[in-house]
């Protein structure tokens, strides 16, 4: 039985681009939204260009296959297929089974020897660039299924190799944070962030999300108006993350980057990277596209 690709239903996520970190000068940490690669230089400032229209969305599936159960007796469960959507600089794994049911779970994909990377079904992940991608899902299934309790979900593997020929997109914007330290326990760090704009795509409105662990304890402030701990969900309405920062670019243009300062507080006892994240949007008529990119991360230890 052949599947084709799951409902948008299924597929709902947040829409994240995980890109690698170019390299930078001892001073600086960057991150580009570019082909991921470790041993990459960080490119030069550019002349403006106009940037490639977006890239279509490419959906592969493999035949439904039975799902290998967990910590069962029967030999297979239901059959699950697996589709892997490419766009742009990311892919998204989805699972959709033959029964009146919901699927949920993670995923791991290897491409040659080296390469591999894993997320949640349903959620964008890294795209690596054309090649051979061997996908192995741990999928749970609940609801209606046949044969089993709606109470009683099922939990298995099933896997499924893709030939994946999307081009990565060039790069739209760089992240750089200085100085390129080490957060400690015990101690307060001041980082600069500095977004650049590569390409004419993009407005010149933009967010970056400044981000610690939370629960770790650790602070994430920055004196510049353009940033503000967000909001928590659920009440009180008012309180903040103490984890996380949010700062509103509305200016940013090819030549013309910004830059906030930020400070991170990790207590003693404890330790949290602080992770980076850049949201940009394109409006097209009525329409709005956009995309979110992955900056430095800066670790404690």
């Amino acid at each position: 039985m052949r599947l084709g690709p799951p409902s948008s239903t299924a597929l709902t996520a947040a829409a994240l681009i995980l890109l690698a970190g170019a390299a930078a000068p001892a001073s600086a940490t960057t991150a580009t939204a570019a082909p991921p690669a470790s041993t990459t230089a960080a490119a030069p400032a550019s002349p403006a260009r106009a940037a490639a229209p977006a890239p279509a969305a490419a959906t592969h599936c493999v035949p439904a296959a039975p799902l290998r159960l967990q910590g069962s007796q029967r030999p297979a469960g239901p059959a699950v297929g697996l589709c892997v959507t490419v766009t742009g600089a990311s892919m998204t794994v989805s699972a959709s089974a033959d029964c009146a049911c919901t699927t949920s779970g993670t995923w791991t994909a290897r491409r040659g020897d080296a390469d591999e990377t894993s997320g949640t079904l349903g959620a964008r992940a890294e795209y690596a660039g054309p090649g051979t991608y061997a996908v192995t899902a741990t999928v749970s299934i609940g609801g209606a299924h046949r044969g089993a309790s709606p109470a009683t979900p099922l939990t298995g593997t099933v896997g499924g190799t893709f030939a994946l020929a999307s081009a990565l997109p060039a790069p739209t914007h760089r992240i750089e944070v200085t100085p390129s330290a080490t957060l400690r326990p015990g101690t307060t760090t001041t980082l600069t962030y500095k977004v650049t704009q590569l390409a004419t795509e993009g407005d010149g409105s933009a967010r970056l999300g400044i981000i610690g662990e939370p629960g770790s304890g650790v602070s994430v402030t920055s004196p510049d108006a353009r940033c503000v701990n967000p909001l928590t969900s659920g009440a009180p309405a008012t309180r903040r993350s103490p984890h996380a920062v949010d700062c509103t670019f509305t200016d940013l243009a090819v030549g013309r980057p910004a830059a906030v300062t930020v400070r991170v507080t990790v207590p003693s006892g404890t330790c949290s990277t602080v992770v980076s994240k850049l949201g940009y949007w394109t409006p097209k008529g009525q329409q709005v596209s956009g995309a979110m990119l992955n900056g430095p991360t800066v670790s404690c230890r």
